[in-house]
């Protein structure tokens, strides 16, 4: 599998801790470099607690872009946006994940483990990683967030 980015990070809660793992052996298994922020064990955790952690790892270009994973998505995504220069989207579908690269030029993505099968969630994971920001029109956009 191609990717754009090199250095991938990924957290959880403990509702997408099952999913998280998924995601990580099946990028190791792809031979992708990732860095997990845990948790490391399927016990109750705070979503925002992860969500900035992982946000600010991305903002300060310790990595490329990050995945996170809870119930809905939702929580996690909300929780790292509030960090500086964080674009991260809540993905359900192809068109969903490729228009957030392609027009958001996001850098986190945030999946629902308990709306989004496990088949569907690797597919979105590899099509963020490899869809590339179109720039342009939406350039001007992007800056203003």
């Amino acid at each position: 599998m191609s990717s754009l980015f090199k250095k991938i990070c990924i957290a959880s809660d403990h509702a997408g801790f099952n999913l998280k793992e998924s995601i990580k052996n099946h990028l190791i298994d792809k031979h992708l470099s990732i860095f997990d922020l845990g948790p490391y064990q399927n016990k109750s955790v705070d979503y925002p607690d992860y969500a900035k952690k992982l946000a600010r790892r991305v903002r300060a270009k310790k990595s490329d872009v990050g995945i996170l994973v809870c119930g809905s998505g939702t929580g996690m995504a909300i929780s790292a946006n509030k960090i500086k220069d964080i674009r991260a989207a809540v993905c359900y579908n192809t068109k969903s994940t490729r228009l957030s690269r392609q027009h958001n030029n996001a850098n986190i993505i945030a999946l629902g483990a308990r709306l989004t099968k496990k088949s569907l969630s690797l597919k979105l994971i590899e099509l963020f990683l490899k869809t590339k920001f179109e720039g342009g029109r939406h350039l001007k956009r992007v800056k203003k967030i």
